[in-house]
C-alpha cells in the first residue's frame, strides 16, 4: 500500500485547491493535491473575475497567461428582461483596472483551471494526484492521515479541505445540515460568437426580472458567449451539476423576454441545468491541524461572482498564514481562520442579497422597474456594494 508524506495534503483539485498549492509552492512549502477525479478537468462554462481576483493571479505570477485566456471586460450593462432597457455599471469595465488597479476579466472556468493546474505542475511535477477520492480522515493536533478509495493513504501537517460543496473533510469536522433548495433552477450554455445577435457579442450584460435574471459575457478570447439564466422552479427535486436539458424547455422557462435573450439561448446546443441550494456557511473551519476553503466552508451564490474569487482569496491567505507560522500550524491555521470567516461570511450574505434585489416584483412592469433600477442601481449604490469586494487585496491583508 502507498503512503504520501508532505507537509500540506490539499483535498480537491479544483481552483481553490491547486490556487492554494500554487501559492504555497511558491513559499516553498511542499504540497500534494488529491482529487477524486480519473480525469483532471473542470466542469462548467463561464466566470467572471473581479479585481480582487484578477491582482492575485497575476501577483501568482501568471499575469500573462491571463491575458491570453481572458476578455477584458469593456462595458458592463444591466438591462431590464423585457424592454432590454440598458443601464451602464460603472468601474466594472473599462475603467476597472484605474479605479481598483485591476482588470475585471471575463473567462471559460476550464481555461483558468488548466493555467492553475500546468503552473502547479511547473514548480512540482507529480503534485497533482487523480482518482483518489477521500473515504476518510483521522486527525489529531499532531497530524492528519487520509484514506483513499484506491487504497492510498497520505500523511501530512495539514490537511486542507478543498472538495466543494460535497466536502468530506468538513463531514469529518462537522456534522453539517442537508442543503436546502431554493426555488430557483439555473441554465448554462456556450454560443458560438458569430451565431450570437451583434449587439450582444462584446457586452457583458445582466439581466434582470421579478422572477429570474439572465447573464452573458464572452468568453475564450471573444469566441465564445457564455450564457447563464436562472429561473423560479419550485418542482425541481434533483441535485445535480451537470443535468442535460433541452432548448425548448430552456425557452419555455424564458418565456416573454426580450428576442435577444431567447435568440441566444436559441442556439445553445446543450444546455444544461441545476438547482441552487441554500448551504451553510461554516463558523469553524479550522480544527486542529485540518481547515478548509472555498465551496467546503462558504458556498457562494453566484449573484456577485464571487465564488472563484473567494476561493483565491482563501488560498492566498492560507499560504500566508502557514509561511507566517511555519513551526507553529495549529496557530497559523487559526489565525486564517480569523481573517478570512468575517469576510467571506459578509460576501455570502451579500450575495443572497443582491439576488433577491434582482428579482424584485416591481420588475415586473417598465413603469415601475425604471424608478425601481433608477434607485438601486444608482452610481453610488454601486459603489457600495463593490467597493469593499473590489479592493481587498489578499496578499497585503493584514494577518
Amino acid at each position: 500500500m502507498q503512503n504520501i508524506q508532505c507537509n500540506v495534503a490539499i483535498i480537491g483539485a479544483g481552483i481553490g485547491g491547486l490556487a492554494a498549492a500554487l501559492a504555497l509552492l511558491r513559499r516553498g512549502i511542499d504540497v500534494d493535491v488529491f482529487e477524486r477525479a480519473a480525469d483532471l478537468q473542470e466542469i462548467g462554462a463561464g466566470l467572471t473575475m473581479s479585481p480582487n481576483g484578477t491582482r492575485l493571479i497575476i501577483k501568482l505570477g501568471l499575469g500573462e497567461e491571463l491575458n491570453n485566456i481572458a476578455v477584458r471586460s469593456e462595458v458592463r450593462e444591466l438591462r431590464l428582461w423585457n424592454t432590454g432597457q440598458t443601464w451602464l455599471l460603472p468601474d466594472q469595465g473599462a475603467t476597472s483596472e484605474a479605479r481598483y488597479g485591476a482588470p475585471f476579466v471575463l473567462l471559460h472556468r476550464g481555461d483558468l483551471h488548466a493555467m492553475l493546474a500546468n503552473a502547479v505542475r511547473s514548480l512540482k511535477p507529480g503534485c497533482i494526484h487523480i482518482d483518489h477520492s477521500c473515504e476518510a480522515v483521522k486527525h489529531d493536533y499532531g497530524g492528519v492521515q487520509v484514506r483513499f478509495a484506491n487504497g492510498v493513504t497520505a500523511g501530512a501537517g495539514v490537511l486542507v479541505g478543498a472538495d466543494g460543496v460535497h466536502s468530506v473533510v468538513r463531514e469529518t469536522l462537522h456534522s453539517a445540515a442537508k442543503p436546502a433548495f431554493s426555488g430557483n433552477v439555473f441554465w448554462r450554455g456556450l454560443v458560438p460568437i458569430e451565431r450570437v445577435p451583434e449587439r450582444e457579442r462584446t457586452v457583458s450584460g445582466s439581466w434582470i426580472s421579478p422572477n429570474g435574471n439572465v447573464t452573458v459575457y464572452p468568453v475564450r478570447a471573444g469566441r465564445m458567449l457564455n450564457f447563464v439564466g436562472t429561473v423560479k422552479r419550485p418542482d425541481w427535486a434533483r441535485h445535480s451539476w451537470t443535468e442535460r436539458g433541452t432548448t425548448e424547455e430552456c425557452l419555455a422557462d424564458f418565456t416573454g423576454w426580450h428576442e435577444n435573450v431567447r435568440a441566444i439561448i436559441s442556439q445553445i446546443d446543450v444546455p444544461y441545468k441545476w438547482g441552487s441550494y441554500l448551504y451553510e456557511t461554516v463558523r469553524t473551519w479550522s480544527v486542529g491541524r485540518t481547515t478548509m476553503l472555498g465551496d467546503a466552508c462558504h458556498a457562494m451564490p453566484p449573484s456577485l461572482g464571487q465564488g472563484a474569487v473567494m476561493a483565491i482569496e482563501d488560498a492566498v491567505i492560507l499560504a500566508r498564514c502557514l509561511e507566517k507560522d511555519r513551526d507553529d500550524p495549529l496557530r497559523a491555521l487559526q489565525r486564517y481562520q480569523a481573517v478570512r470567516e468575517p469576510r467571506a461570511r459578509a460576501v455570502v450574505d451579500k450575495s443572497w442579497a443582491q439576488s433577491r434585489r434582482r428579482h424584485n416584483p416591481a420588475l415586473a412592469d417598465p413603469a415601475t422597474a425604471v424608478p425601481y433600477i433608477d434607485e438601486h442601481w444608482a452610481p453610488r449604490k454601486v459603489s457600495d456594494w463593490y467597493d469593499w469586494i473590489y479592493e481587498y487585496d489578499a496578499e497585503t491583508a493584514g494577518i
